[in-house]
C-alpha cells in the first residue's frame, strides 16, 4: 500500500481561479486543473525567488516533494500558453497555515485580506468581491476604474 501523501500547507488560496485565452469561447477550451499546493509553489519559487529548500519548508514538504509538485506545475502552465488551453486552480492536498493567516491580520477559511476596491478619482470606496479584479470593475459615481486598496 502506497504511503498517504502529506498534506501541504498554504498562506492563502488564489484570489483569481480561472485563466483563459481571449477572443475564445469557453465552449471551444480546452481546461487544466491547476491545484492549489501546485500554485503555492509557483507563487513561492517563481514569483517571490526563493530557493527550492526554503519554499519545501513553508510548505512543509521535503525538497524532492516540493521538486515534482514545481516542474509538474510548470509544465500545466506551459501547456495552457502554448496550446491555448484554460487554467483552472482548484483542489489539491492542502490546509491552510492559520498562524501565518493570523500574523496577516486574515480570517479563517478566507482567501485572503479582506480588502476593498478604491475610485482613484473620486475615492469611492466597495467590498471587493473574490476572483473578480478590481481593475475590471468600473466605480458607480464616475464610471473610472477600480484599484485595489490596502
Amino acid at each position: 500500500m502506497p504511503r498517504p501523501k502529506c498534506c501541504r500547507r498554504v498562506c492563502s488560496e488564489p484570489e483569481v481561479t480561472y485563466f483563459k485565452p481571449a477572443g475564445i469561447r469557453m465552449i471551444e477550451l480546452e481546461e487544466i486543473n491547476l491545484t492549489v499546493d501546485e500554485f503555492e509553489a509557483i507563487r513561492l519559487k517563481d514569483l517571490l525567488g526563493l530557493e527550492q529548500e526554503e519554499s519545501a519548508s513553508k510548505m512543509n514538504i521535503s525538497q524532492p516533494t516540493f521538486h515534482r509538485i514545481i516542474v509538474e506545475a510548470r509544465k500545466k502552465v506551459a501547456d495552457a500558453l502554448i496550446n491555448g488551453k484554460a487554467i483552472k486552480i482548484d483542489g489539491g492536498n492542502y490546509k491552510m497555515d492559520q498562524q501565518r493567516n493570523r500574523r496577516m491580520g486574515r480570517g479563517f477559511g478566507f482567501g485572503g485580506p479582506a480588502t476593498e476596491c478604491v475610485c482613484p478619482n473620486c475615492g469611492y470606496k466597495e467590498q471587493k468581491q473574490r476572483s473578480i479584479p478590481c481593475g475590471s470593475t468600473k466605480c458607480p459615481k464616475c464610471n473610472s476604474l477600480m484599484v485595489r486598496g490596502d
